[in-house]
């Protein structure tokens, strides 16, 4: 049995029969499984999402190989478009996606299951953490660990004073690491878990719509937003893979004593890293995924507690506290930089220059891995409910990005302070390398970061392809090896195409063309809210609440108006238009009152033993 086909229910006996429903054939107060029988097919590929998307990547290969420098061009005119038109959008749709799933979270939705009422999570916890952690954004963090917390050390953002700040450094960096994206994944984890696992729908982003698109959905709206989504997937998947060669090629020039190599070394390690990704997304999950995401969260764990013990411990653990405070404190503030801000940086960066090369890009390489990790979740999500799922994608990846932060960043920031130049390292992927070459055994942990990279690209990048194949042939849970193999080796030359596109800057080449695909994508998850909401509104649970809320309300008014306390509520039929659904649809002037019977020296509810009557208090 596939993650995604739909589990028997654990016990049948634990729902009563229901009165027909004309469209549902069931009470909409009952959790009955979807009649999944009806779905259609999804062994074959759907020509339209596939055809555009693969002819569009070929495409965009071709551009890039045949006149590079008109891409690159291309490119930066977009984002200089984009930045001036629409940063606002991207500031002001990240944050409220953190505050959205928070409220599902918190409201009465939160205990509604991704799955059957009495269904079982699928995955151990320890599992779950570790592939939505891998696939979540396990090789920004090897690339990003040192470098960003020395760069907004170096260089202080705009309107914050002077460089050299630690808090404001390490509270930047958890900005743009911690609730953030991980509230943006989780709009279309729960979006498809729910729709997958609760309405037996398929596993495509655009049948999530159908609460707001019906019949549409599955028409030329739902394969646009099919489309985009493999889109947004293609180039987010495509730039990991890119940080990811960068970072393997500069490890190799130190470990190896090689010196400066060229582009036909990234195009060889991207290719390697296609080769072992493909073979690892046409194993499955269980086998592929899960195997190499559990290996990588030891290999992780290993290498962060070396730097902790060796590097400056203390240090680390006075970061812990502070950077908390400070990213907590500064939050709004650094929720609301938009580039028309006047301020600068602390080298003279206007805030557009330093919102492109580091907040907006964050939010749009979020974006851009919503629909395979965000997919990916929910692929892994079932039986979890909306408020487990919340807190687990939203609070622990959070916490360990703190802590991999205050361990590595503070470590880099700790050598900074004592005269060690880790931010004039050559490039933003020598500068982990660099930290560990000044503690001991600094060659085992340069090929431990090699492999970590290797694996956490690995186990991202596969299922990215899994989730193209998956949206390419209809919603099916098991793609084809064909369909992944195609998307494995676009998202290789894809790649290859943005590092080349930024010339001797490979790493403007991966922003600029990221920023530009991903803002379509901003639209469809801003859908995407709205769509959940309304789907939700009419979940069993949340109709059985309302059901019993009127029912027992106007049965103790009842109760008490006619008998005092000797009363007991019963649950019996009525005629037809006579009864609860009658009076939730009509008000309060079809109060069922015939429930509620007069029982002399007792009170309580129909099925609980009578209470002595001295201890009744009114």
């Amino acid at each position: 049995m596939t993650a995604l086909e739909p589990k028997p229910p654990v016990d049948e006996g634990l729902r009563s029969p229901a009165p027909p429903d004309t469209d549902t054939g069931s009470h909409p107060a009952l959790d009955v499984p979807p009649p999944v029988e009806t779905r259609p097919s999804t062994s074959a590929i759907d020509p339209v999402v596939f055809g555009v998307t693969a002819a569009f990547a070929v495409a965009f290969i071709v551009w890039g190989v045949v006149s590079t420098e008109s891409l690159s061009s291309a490119s930066g005119n977009a984002l200089t478009w984009i930045i001036d038109h629409l940063g606002w959008m991207f500031t002001i749709a990240s944050s409220a996606f953190v505050v959205f799933v928070v409220w599902l979270a918190l409201s009465r939705y939160g205990k509604i299951p991704l799955g059957r009422d009495d269904e079982e999570p699928e995955f151990r916890t320890i599992s779950w953490i570790a592939m939505m952690f891998s696939a979540g954004m396990g090789i920004g963090l090897m690339f990003y660990g040192v470098s960003e917390p020395v760069a907004h050390f170096d260089v202080a953002p705009p309107g914050t004073g002077e460089a050299g700040d630690q808090k404001t450094a390490l509270a930047t960096t958890m900005f743009h690491w911690g609730l953030h994206p991980w509230a943006i994944y989780a709009v279309l984890g729960l979006a498809v878990a729910y729709g997958v696992y609760r309405k037996g729908r398929l596993q495509l982003v655009s049948s999530a719509f159908e609460a707001i698109l019906g019949r549409r959905a599955h028409g030329p709206i739902g394969k646009a937003i099919d489309i985009l989504a493999i889109f947004a997937t293609l180039f987010g998947s495509a730039a990991s893979l890119g940080l990811g060669a960068l970072q393997i090629r500069s490890g190799l020039q130190i470990v190896a004593g090689i010196g400066e190599v060229g582009n036909a070394v990234l195009i060889a390690i991207i290719a390697g890293l296609t080769a072992a990704f493909i073979v690892s997304a046409v194993s499955g999950v269980a086998r592929g995924i899960q195997w190499l995401s559990n290996i990588n969260m030891v290999l992780a764990l290993t290498l962060a507690s070396f730097v902790f013990v060796v590097g400056p411990t203390v240090f680390i653990l006075d970061m812990l506290p502070s950077t908390l405070g400070a990213y907590g404190g500064d939050l709004a503030e650094m929720a609301g930089r938009v580039p028309s801000d006047t301020g600068t940086a602390s080298d003279g960066t206007d805030a557009a220059g330093w919102l492109s090369s580091w907040t907006i890009f964050y939010w749009a390489w979020w974006l851009s891995w919503t629909p395979f990790v965000g997919l990916f979740i929910a692929r892994i999500s079932r039986g979890r409910t909306i408020r487990q799922f919340v807190a687990g994608v939203l609070l622990v990846p959070t916490g360990v990005s703190l802590v991999w932060f205050a361990i590595f960043g503070g470590t880099a920031i700790h050598l900074q302070e004592m005269g060690r130049d880790i931010a004039g390292a050559a490039g933003l992927e020598d500068q982990l390398f660099s930290v560990l070459d000044a503690y001991p055994m600094a060659t085992l942990t340069s090929v431990l970061v090699m492999v970590l990279v290797a694996i956490f690209f690995v186990s991202g990048a596969d299922a990215a392809s899994i989730v193209m194949g998956t949206l390419s042939e209809r919603g099916a849970s098991e793609p084809r090896r064909g369909t992944v193999i195609f998307w494995g080796t676009a998202t290789g030359a894809v790649a290859a195409v943005m590092l080349l596109v930024g010339g001797s800057d490979a790493l403007t080449g991966l922003q600029n063309i990221t920023i530009a695909a991903s803002v379509p994508f901003v639209v469809v998850m801003i859908g995407l809210c709205f769509a959940l909401v309304k789907d939700l509104r009419t979940d069993p649970i949340v109709v059985r609440g309302t059901y019993a809320v009127q029912a027992v309300e106007q049965a103790v008014v009842t109760g008490v108006t006619e008998h005092g306390d000797d009363f007991v509520i019963e649950v019996k039929a009525t005629a037809p238009g006579e009864g609860l659904g009658d009076y939730i649809a009509n008000g309060p002037s079809t109060a069922p009152a015939s429930s509620v019977q007069a029982a002399p020296g007792s009170t309580g509810v129909a099925g609980a033993p009578p209470q002595p009557k001295g201890r009744q208090e009114g």
